[in-house]
């Protein structure tokens, strides 16, 4: 049976240790500002974007130069009806060797066509992962959501 989750992937000329080590560093290609950590197996971390979403992530799977997997223990979602829809997804990368390149495959569990977040939630992760990711892996510059930049613009 084929999902309905969201899923992008990508082909990139890095070994999988540093794709895994770029995904690791959040603030380098998806928010700048985080509260926590986002490295290691248990860590928690949260971002906030302004005041229209607040999720927070817990690490739950790591598998060095091949897997992460983050829990969405809590989220405040305020474009939603339903606050907290992304309460209970997860996300998933999974990096894999293919020939001479390393694949990214990143899933949102749980963000599928049904919900009401699905069209605004998966233009923006294919954003960041698409392009602020892929640069960041590539290039080591990626383009995070600047927190200062967007308090001072208000």
């Amino acid at each position: 049976m084929a999902t309905q989750d969201f899923t992008v992937n990508f082909l990139v000329d890095k070994t999988p240790e540093e794709v895994f080590n770029a995904i690791n560093n959040v603030r380098g290609w998806w928010i700048d500002e985080i509260e926590g950590n986002s490295e290691k197996l248990n860590d928690e971390f949260a971002v906030r974007f302004a005041d229209i979403h607040y999720s927070k992530q817990k690490l739950i799977e790591s598998v060095p130069s091949s897997k992460i997997v983050w829990l969405i223990t809590d989220s405040q979602l305020n474009f939603l009806q339903d606050k907290q829809e992304w309460n209970g997804t997860k996300i998933s990368f999974d990096i894999t060797k293919k020939e001479n390149q390393t694949e990214v495959r990143f899933t949102h569990i749980g963000l599928a066509p049904k919900i009401q977040c699905y069209t605004d939630c998966s233009n923006a992760w294919q954003d960041y992962i698409s392009n602020s990711l892929y640069s960041f892996i590539t290039t080591g510059k990626g383009q995070p959501y600047k927190v200062k930049a967007a308090v001072e613009s208000n």
